[in-house]
């Protein structure tokens, strides 16, 4: 089969029969929608909906942003006539031919990535806080233009940028807020030219972006964060303007974002997509909506609330002392809003800010800073809650309580976390380590997961020590891909270079490993679990983990019980990846020292002796290794740790590994004291 007959043949494969006959349906819906392609819609609404936001510009710090926006690795002008269509990074354009027949995973026409990322219209927000903050008509002409060269080149169903409902709802969200921004019924009063921008052009593809979203919803196996931002699109769009068909799509998707809301997380708060980035995407889409509902008497349930704070108190434990989140499954850097006063921005923190203003929880306002920073009020919820709502983030109390562990053995996330006070209190002091007994990922494709079960992540004093590697693309760099996705690429035991999963496309996943948590306890004195997963059956082979952390000594000991009940030899790898600002000093057999110039203090890992070991930085042959993305479409060399051996059939081994944080880099580490090796012969 061909390359593309075999990706559908496992996309078949991750459907159930009811899955097959919703796809059909909409493939059914594309043929007939074809005529529709350039259709304009008439009439006008009785009345322009006035602002539900509280913006005063005259209480904001005045805000200057770029005209440069960035697009990943690269820039685009605003000030410039944008090709709406242009890959930027490749200089291919994709044709305006019928949306849905677009090519988005070739990469015939460039990444289809870069593409949505400018038309999502994220700078347009900016441009009304500018000409609300300066009066300076400048802005709002260039605002006007810049819409009317999007509805001119982009016709309905024309072209890459209508073929995907997610990209469609941002564009929705950011028209909203740059209305309420605007004031743009009180402006249409008093300025013709912009009333009959509302008129012609504005509204009528607001109501085109509209239909679109309701008449394309992700289910089944796509109802991950796509079916999340289509409910919050649209249920924005129809409580906020009195289209015909409002009351219908306001119901419809308030009842969706109550039931995903539920259903796409834990009881704890944590999304089930096993992708962390993707949590401050996915809780803007649900803290917008639930803006809207109070501002228009139309809130949610007492249980969305709930879950919508138990989503923010993840977000308050998962961050490490300076704010950075443990890195595991797909990011591609995406965001809802982009209204950025501070660089740089941490959207984890705004939504903690937000999570103070409607919570009024003292741990949200105190984690929504670094170590030894102040708790500040950002632009971001200042449009979305007003002089009030700072107010009432201002009064909730300021704490600097030192931070626990906390498990969530149910959802296989482990944070291990030991906080001082230095003696200068401004300076960090924290052993931060996020392990991972988690699924692969959510739904039956598991689109955006990582092969990384038993994997973990260690920050020293803000430092990134060991890392998840990133995400770099998606579709169109398949190598890469596969690199950054797979479990060679995640601090964890690989056998034969193989996935723990099957890998059968790029955002498609088969055969998910199942995860169990055997054991886990945490005292004043130790952290320990132990877990282990079956992604390995069909190698005949077993692998459980133990990580216990000693408090007393700052010892983190990692013990692999790895087991070859086949009639092959295996290949172990037991991988550890270093962030990019970290030195790695060989400096015994099996120890390499690691230091940070960020912090004063280092770590020594030691593999076990049983195992070779090597460096590696920036390798392509014979496989790639090495390699870290600090964002989408960025990649740098960076430095792995390879221990290795043979196991032979029949054979039971236990390895030890130990990482123990030292005060100072001049201390020389000793011979290793502690049991390297058990065998057990079957």
């Amino acid at each position: 089969m061909t390359r593309n007959y075999t990706w559908l043949y496992n996309r078949l494969r991750s459907m159930s029969i009811s899955e097959i006959i919703f796809r059909a349906g909409q493939f059914a819906q594309k043929k007939a929608e074809r005529h529709r392609m350039g259709w304009q819609p008439t009439g006008q609404l009785a009345c322009l909906p006035k602002p539900i936001l509280p913006f005063d510009p005259i209480r904001t710090a005045e805000v200057t942003f770029e005209t440069a926006q960035p697009i990943f690795r690269h820039t685009i002008d605003i000030n410039q006539p944008i090709d709406w269509h242009l890959d930027s990074s490749t200089g291919l354009r994709f044709p305006k031919t019928y949306a849905k027949d677009a090519d988005v995973r070739s990469g015939q026409f460039g990444s289809a990535k870069y593409v949505w990322e400018i038309n999502r219209l994220l700078f347009l927000p900016q441009l009304a806080v500018q000409y609300r903050q300066t009066g300076d008509k400048r802005f709002l002409n260039q605002f006007m233009t810049i819409n009317r060269s999007w509805f001119t080149e982009n016709p309905y169903l024309t072209g890459v940028n209508w073929y995907s409902n997610i990209e469609v709802n941002i564009r929705i969200i950011n028209w909203f807020i740059s209305w309420n921004i605007l004031d743009a019924s009180a402006l249409a009063e008093t300025d013709s030219n912009f009333r009959d921008f509302i008129n012609t052009c504005w509204l009528p593809g607001i109501y085109q972006h509209c239909v679109y979203s309701h008449a394309n919803p992700s289910y089944y196996s796509s109802a991950n964060n796509h079916l999340i931002s289509e409910y919050s699109g649209l249920f924005v769009a129809a409580s906020f303007w009195a289209f015909p068909e409002s009351a219908t799509w306001q119901t419809y998707a308030k009842t969706g974002l109550e039931r995903e809301i539920q259903k796409q997380h834990s009881s704890h708060g944590i999304n089930r997509e096993e992708a962390a980035e993707y949590i401050q995407f996915i809780t803007d889409f649900f803290l917008i909506a639930q803006v809207v509902g109070q501002q228009t008497g139309n809130a949610f349930s007492g249980a969305y609330d709930t879950c919508l704070r138990q989503m923010m108190h993840y977000i308050a434990q998962f961050l490490d002392c300076k704010g950075t989140f443990p890195r595991y499954g797909d990011e591609d850097d995406g965001r809802v809003l982009l209204l950025d006063d501070c660089y740089p921005h941490n959207n984890f923190q705004s939504l903690l800010r937000s999570g103070a203003v409607l919570f009024g929880d003292p741990l949200f306002k105190q984690r929504s800073a670094g170590w030894g920073e102040t708790p500040r009020f950002d632009l971001k919820n200042y449009i979305l809650f007003g002089p009030t709502g700072q107010n009432t983030f201002e009064a909730v109390p300021t704490r600097s309580d030192l931070m626990e562990s906390t498990f969530y053995p149910e959802e296989g996330h482990f944070i291990i976390r030991k906080q001082e006070i230095d003696e200068d209190p401004a300076r960090p002091r924290e052993i931060y380590i996020h392990a991972d007994a988690a699924p692969l990922g959510f739904l039956s494709i598991a689109a955006h997961g990582h092969a990384d079960a038993l994997s973990f992540m260690m920050h020293l004093d803000g430092q990134v020590f060991l890392a998840d590697p990133g995400t770099y693309s998606y579709q169109t760099d398949p190598d890469w891909r596969n690199y950054f996705i797979s479990t060679r690429a995640h601090n964890t035991v690989c056998f034969d270079g193989q996935n723990q999963a099957l890998q059968a496309g790029a955002m498609l996943w088969l055969d998910h490993y199942k995860t169990q948590v055997v054991s886990s306890n945490s005292t004043a004195e130790t952290d320990q679990f132990t877990a282990t997963h079956d992604g390995y059956k069909r190698l005949h082979c077993k692998h459980q983990r133990t990580f216990s952390f000693d408090r007393t000594s700052d010892t983190l000991q990692i013990r692999d019980s790895i087991e070859n009940y086949g009639r092959q030899s295996r290949q172990i790898d037991v991988l550890f990846h270093l962030g990019p600002g970290v030195e790695a000093e060989v400096i015994a057999q099996n120890t390499v020292s690691l230091t940070h110039s960020g912090t004063t203090r280092y770590i020594d890992l030691t593999t076990d002796s049983l195992l070779q070991t090597e460096v590696v930085t920036g390798q392509l042959e014979p496989s790639r290794l090495g390699w870290y993305s600090d964002g989408f479409y960025q990649l740098q060399a960076t430095t792995t740790i390879r221990a290795f051996m043979t196991l032979e059939p029949g054979q039971n081994i236990t390895l030890i590994h130990q990482l123990a944080v030292y005060p100072a880099p001049t201390f020389q580490a000793q011979e290793q004291t502690f049991s390297q090796l058990s065998i057990n012969h079957s």
